[in-house]
């Protein structure tokens, strides 16, 4: 006889919970303002599709053309479209905290602004979301939209990263994502400031999985991101997740110990069997600079570590609101601020 299969009470119950859950989209911006209409025409078709309660979240960090104002006029157009300025270029990576804060959806999905990250693969996110992950993730099937140095240098630095902190980076996982509340509410607890955000969302862990998606052009032809930019990037990221450089040149300062024993063992069995020899000047000049050399070095990686230390102990608020448009609590300076060392969660 031939059966049909329905769904379950509960499963139809779930289902329907898992329609009401809301969502916020967090968009860091920075002199955007040619790019902004084709951005809201797409997402607000893949949002409205989902029939789901959204907001979308700007963050203006420090934009110095029209930015703000169109995000007023947008605004002003749709209240759903809110947007948070900040009083300054703080970052990227700062900016992504600033929005996480002033979010209020159930599910917060973080993406730029410049249309490199599709909107269409939002409605991808939500479904792994409903299926119970905590994070889904856009994976990069290709980098074949950066420079060539750019691809090298990313290779370098997330298998570097791999090897020193132990933290695993999927390949190709990039900013665009979607966080659940619970893991939200984790990142923003997260108080450091020299952030590294993708190794803390790897590193929170949750149930986690990756959407392969093409990257698509920048709307506006040009990365901001500078070599100088990433470089210090890529340092604050180890410095945040492991401190193998400091323990390296504890190493290195056995090894040159050793090595100095050593030589001195050799000189003083060459002095007793021929005697006095006349002292190389060559081999003085050598040794003092490399042993300065290294001495130097060492101690500029304390510098970097202690620096840290400096930036984290002044206390200050990680960023700071200068206006909100539609968002936010009614003091944006207590959201700004770190959450205190040791405090418990709710």
């Amino acid at each position: 006889m031939l059966q049909t299969h329905t769904e379950s009470p509960r499963n139809d119950a779930l289902a329907a919970d898992a329609r009401k859950r809301s969502l916020s989209v967090v968009i860091p911006i920075l002199n955007e303002t040619r790019g902004l209409p084709a951005l809201e025409q797409r997402l607000r078709g893949v949002l409205d599709s989902l029939g789901r309660t959204w907001e979308v979240v700007f963050v203006d960090d420090g934009s110095t053309d029209g930015t703000l104002e169109a995000l007023r006029q947008l605004y002003a157009r749709d209240t759903r479209y809110r947007a948070v300025s900040l009083s300054r270029n703080f970052g990227k990576e700062i900016a992504v905290a600033a929005g996480m804060r002033f979010a209020t959806g159930d599910g917060v999905i973080v993406m730029d602004g410049d249309l490199q990250h599709p909107p269409e693969l939002i409605s991808g996110f939500v479904e792994k979301w409903d299926q119970g992950y905590k994070i889904v993730y856009a994976q990069r099937r290709s980098r074949d939209t950066d420079a060539a140095l750019h691809r090298w240098s990313a290779r370098v630095f997330y298998r570097i990263f791999r090897l020193a902190t132990g933290t695993e980076l999927p390949d190709g996982a990039g900013d665009f994502r979607l966080l659940d509340r619970k893991a939200v509410d984790v990142f923003n607890r997260m108080g450091e400031r020299a952030r590294f955000n993708k190794g803390l969302y790897a590193w929170m862990g949750f149930h986690s999985i990756g959407i392969p998606y093409e990257v698509e052009a920048r709307s506006d032809g040009q990365s901001r991101w500078r070599p100088r930019q990433l470089l210090r990037f890529a340092l604050d990221g180890l410095a945040s997740f492991t401190t193998l450089p400091l323990r390296i040149w504890s190493y290195i300062g056995l090894l040159v110990g050793a090595s100095a024993f050593v030589y001195t063992a050799i000189f003083l069995t060459k002095t007793l069997v021929y005697g006095v020899d006349v002292p190389g000047f060559p081999t003085l000049v050598i040794s003092v600079m490399f042993l300065a050399g290294v001495q130097l070095i060492s101690l500029g990686v304390i510098g970097e570590y202690l620096g840290r230390v400096y930036e984290e102990v002044k206390g200050r608020p990680l960023f700071i609101v200068s206006e909100t448009i539609g968002a936010g609590p009614s003091d944006p300076q207590k959201t700004a601020r770190a959450p205190e060392r040791g405090a418990r969660s709710a």
